[in-house]
């Protein structure tokens, strides 16, 4: 059955919300309660780890529970030609919806901790290796989520993906935003989760970056996706091979995006922290 494109958008901008308010809610509550960064860092983290996790299982079937634009874009990206991937229309929508999403939610988490609405952060972010550290971080995501496409294991990805998301809020340099709608919002709350406005596009810039890489990775370690075909002649439906059947040789987004649901590609979401 098909998802009205409304409740999709509805769902990524809910989901992402919901994400980015306990991203930085946790944060709010770690820096009162302790003054060790550390023991910040593990409440943050497993808090927002979680969420993730709840969220990808809860949204899959409506949205895909994408909460995350480069890997929005990604999926546009990698379906384009044979009509798999999400519209260019539905692509734009997820986007606004992920953004706006984001900003709410960081509004939300501000609100309840009785802090100030939407202040600009000051926390300066911008070097180097901050920048390879986000690039590492979306790089690994995107190889994460549509590895597990190509081998047909998209159901593992509420672990998988909060699992690996946790993974490098630890082991990366930058904490492993990984998200530029999280990522935007981050920057209207000046806290422990918040990053300067001016530190905005680097970080962003880096998460495009690895994006990228990481799709490059997926078609040399997992090679062409199965079934795959050229796009459809005149007259072809949408991801048919041109003779009026599906290419059913990939479980996941290209099966699920001909149906309107992006059911098949949960876990296109990151979250992070400092």
């Amino acid at each position: 059955m098909t998802t009205p494109l409304p409740r999709r958008l509805a769902a990524e901008a809910v989901g992402t919300a919901l994400l980015a308010a306990v991203l930085v809610g946790s944060g709010v509550r770690a820096s009162g309660l302790s003054a060790d960064g550390g023991v910040q860092l593990l409440a943050n983290v497993l808090a927002s780890v979680l969420a993730l996790g709840v969220l990808i299982a809860l949204l899959s079937p409506v949205s895909g529970a994408h909460l995350n634009p480069v890997l929005t874009a990604a999926a546009w990206w990698t379906g384009r030609r044979d009509g798999t991937g999400p519209g260019a229309g539905e692509l734009g929508g997820y986007l606004l919806a992920q953004l706006g999403g984001a900003v709410a939610g960081v509004a939300l988490a501000d609100a309840m901790f009785g802090r100030p609405l939407l202040a600009p952060a000051t926390q300066i972010r911008a070097s180097g290796q901050l920048w390879l550290a986000e690039a590492v971080a979306t790089g690994g995501l995107v190889l994460l989520v549509f590895g597990l496409l190509r081998t047909g294991r998209g159901r593992l990805a509420p672990v998988a993906v909060a699992a690996w998301i946790g993974a490098a809020c630890w082991g990366t340099s930058s904490g492993s935003f990984a998200n530029p709608a999280l990522t935007v919002g981050r920057a209207l709350s000046d806290g422990y989760t918040g990053i300067a406005p001016g530190s905005v596009a680097g970080f962003v810039l880096a998460q495009v970056a690895g994006a990228v890489v990481g799709l490059a990775l997926v078609a040399a370690v997992f090679g062409p996706r199965p079934g795959s075909r050229p796009r459809p002649g005149p007259g072809a439906r949408p991801g048919s091979g041109g003779d009026g059947r599906g290419d059913g040789g990939e479980e996941g987004l290209g099966a699920a995006q001909r149906g309107g649901v992006v059911e098949d590609l949960p876990g296109l979401a990151a979250v992070a922290e400092q």
